[in-house]
């Protein structure tokens, strides 16, 4: 059986939750560092070795957004959950633009808080496998005029190129292999963010929203949206 333990960076101001986080975090077994503003957290991800980011959004120094994305140019893989006291949508989406995978409104519960834990770990070690790249397959495919790079997590089109991160790729390749055929949105949060999500879908609808914008489909040409269903590869 494995020893490692996982490490969780917990960013967040309030004395209070923040302790309330780490108390859950080690007691769930996990090892837990605490930064209390986002200059310390940028600093404390680019000094260790994380396994996920449970980030607030409104921080002194630096806010979450910006931490969301600095961390993102270091690693496009490690799991970022959002914390947020906002409910506008447009805070929502951006934090998933800049990378975030998830995001919990407050209050919040601890156990919903560890369920979202268990569940982005589950998906880093058994998550990808139903959409594993065949040994056999290139490192690079198109989705319609966009390359899509796959060691290089980008979209390329023309002149511009866009970076993904790991869940928009993954979103892209479920795409790519399943063109053709109307996608539930429950099946494609099964596939990209394994069956143990305990999320909503309107977290898969802003990361399709990132995608178009990432390989030019504002209009949904080639992700067409089925009412009421979920999404189809038409291109």
């Amino acid at each position: 059986m494995s020893t490692h333990q996982n490490k969780v960076l917990i960013v967040e101001d309030d004395a209070a939750i923040r302790e309330a986080l780490r108390e859950a975090i080690t007691t769930d077994g996990h090892d837990a560092t605490c930064a209390t503003d986002g200059g310390q957290a940028v600093r404390l991800f680019g000094e260790g070795k994380f396994d996920l980011v449970l980030l607030d959004l409104m921080l002194p120094v630096l806010s979450g957004y910006d931490v969301c994305r600095k961390i993102r140019e270091k690693n496009r893989t490690v799991p970022i959950i959002m914390l947020t006291a906002k409910g506008e949508e447009i805070d929502k989406v951006l934090g998933l633009e800049l990378g975030a995978d998830d995001y919990v409104t407050k209050p919040f519960g601890l156990r919903e808080i560890l369920a979202r834990v268990h569940a982005a770990f589950r998906r880093q070690t058994h998550g990808a496998a139903s959409i594993a790249t065949p040994a056999t397959a290139s490192d690079t495919f198109y989705f319609g005029e966009t390359r899509i790079d796959r060691k290089r997590f980008t979209a390329t089109r023309e002149n511009t190129s866009e970076e993904l991160t790991a869940r928009e790729l993954h979103l892209l390749e479920v795409f790519h292999r399943c063109k053709g055929e109307v996608l539930s949105r429950d099946q494609l949060l099964n596939e990209v963010w394994g069956i143990n999500y305990q999320g909503t879908t309107r977290t898969l609808d802003q990361h399709v929203a990132q995608v178009r914008k990432k390989i030019g489909d504002s209009n949904a040409r080639l992700i067409k949206t089925i009412h009421s269903v979920g999404y189809q590869h038409v291109g």
